[in-house]
């Protein structure tokens, strides 16, 4: 193939492995990165791939959908996870780095490679529909005069500049016996919502842990100044007793076939997937501390055994309706020359971010090639995330929200599958069906280390 030349806009997570993956293809790279001239309001170091929060990437057990999505990255040759690996700490099950050495060996790859120029110089707008193939990976907090222009290039209402996210319960956990489906005034399909019905007593207990909940503390880069359709949940609480019940838990026209009348207050769940695999806690977003999230929201009936696939959080962040903006290739589809990955695409997380760049970058590679590369099947982490991204799994009418990778985003096994058995058969189905894409498209998969479980190995 002969060499081209790519742009990359930012050097985090997600940009390193965009930048290494082409330049390991051949691609000539320039790597444009802010810093040391300017830093966002997050950031601390002047070095590539910063862990600006945990140093944690989460769990290694591919019975975890983050963990299967790091064993398919490391089958894909992702430099982040080479430098984890080298540079881990002990953290049980999660993979958790030193992070000087973890973002100094991805820096020095990536400095160190004959293919790769670095330019120290923000961005101040998108390339023009001539320049040449351009991936922008600027992260949730894009820098104030790229983004502005992002939004002349796609619209204001394309470009989320706050992030309000109810928590995510896991179907499955929710007790069907206690919980009731009924849209408002039997208004769309029966099964459209799920309802948590409580008495008066139940909601006081509720109410009372609620407002008494610790919270978050707010990053620096914060603002305690919230938008009307951002308000936590606890916040609402805290403006009187009754707030909550003639606003997010608004009883009104549901009755509880149970009791034949209507709730004293109701939480309600709304369908995420086709499937019903995970239900979202309408109006619930909430700054309190995820071990207080998890006490507190087991107190609503029917949840009290409840697993949650994503906590409930308010912060600033900046993300693309990828749906609408995006094609199935990451391209801008009013200018096909600009690519986004990473955060800024709406995936949430350290691996998610980083696994979106390698593909990105695949994609380009692939492309350069004149051999076109389809996104990997949903039933993979690598696909389920590419899906959310370009919102082929998406309910119609929700709106494109940031996520971590989790089984609800994967079709469930099916149904003669025990439950117990359903994640041993999703990573088995996950890995013929990564392997199966991978040789389609002509890739070689690196094996894995030989620590890593095997298909007939898989703990439950």
């Amino acid at each position: 193939m002969d060499p081209f030349a790519v742009t990359v806009v930012g050097a985090g997570l997600a940009g390193c492995e965009v930048a290494h993956a082409l330049a390991q293809a051949g691609a000539q790279v320039t790597l444009i990165e802010m810093k040391p001239q300017r830093r966002t309001a997050a950031q601390k170091s002047d070095h590539f791939a910063e862990l600006v929060c945990s140093n944690s990437l989460r769990s290694r057990n591919p019975n975890n959908a983050v963990g299967l999505l790091k064993e398919e990255m490391q089958q894909l040759g992702s430099l982040v996870l080479q430098a984890a690996m080298a540079h881990q700490v002990p953290a049980g099950d999660a993979l958790a780095v030193e992070r000087q050495g973890f973002g100094r060996a991805i820096e020095a790859a990536l400095r160190q490679h004959p293919k790769v120029t670095h330019r120290c110089s923000p961005l101040q707008a998108l390339p023009g529909p001539e320049a040449a193939p351009t991936v922008l990976c600027t992260g949730p907090l894009t820098d104030a005069p790229l983004a502005a222009d992002i939004v002349a290039r796609c619209g204001q209402e394309r470009l989320y500049f706050y992030d309000a996210l109810a928590p995510i319960v896991v179907g499955d956990s929710i007790d069907r016996d206690i919980v009731f489906a009924q849209s408002r005034w039997d208004k769309g399909d029966g099964d459209d919502y799920l309802n948590c019905p409580l008495d008066a007593q139940q909601y006081d207990v509720f109410y009372d842990a609620l407002v008494a909940a610790e919270c978050m503390p707010l990053h620096d880069f914060e603002s305690p100044k919230y938008f009307a359709g951002c308000m936590p949940a606890e916040l609402v609480a805290r403006s009187g007793r009754d707030a909550l019940r003639f606003g997010a838990m608004k009883p009104v026209g549901l009755r509880d076939p149970r009791t034949g009348r209507r709730p004293h207050a109701v939480v309600q769940l709304r369908k995420e997937d086709f499937h019903g695999q995970a239900y979202n806690l309408v109006g619930f977003q909430t700054k309190l501390t995820h071990p207080e999230q998890r006490r507190v929201l087991r107190l609503i009936p029917g949840l009290q055994q409840a697993n949650f696939c994503r906590l409930g959080t308010v912060h600033r962040n900046t993300y693309l309706d990828s749906p609408r903006l995006l094609d199935d290739q990451m391209r801008l589809r009013t200018q096909p020359n600009l690519r986004f990955a990473g955060q800024i695409t709406g995936v949430e997380g350290y691996v998610e971010s980083a696994a979106h760049g390698l593909l990105v970058a695949l994609l380009l590679i692939a492309e350069q090639r004149g051999q076109p590369l389809a996104l990997p099947p949903p039933t993979t982490a690598l696909g389920a995330l590419a899906a959310h991204v370009v919102g082929s799994a998406r309910l119609p009418g929700r709106p494109h929200e940031p996520m971590n990778v989790n089984w609800s985003m994967m079709p469930p096994a099916p149904p003669e599958v025990r439950k117990s058995d359903s994640k041993a058969h999703r990573v088995a189905r996950a890995r013929r069906a990564f392997a199966a894409w991978a040789k389609e498209a002509g890739l070689i998969l690196r094996p894995l280390p030989a620590s890593a479980p095997h298909e007939d190995a898989v703990a439950l």
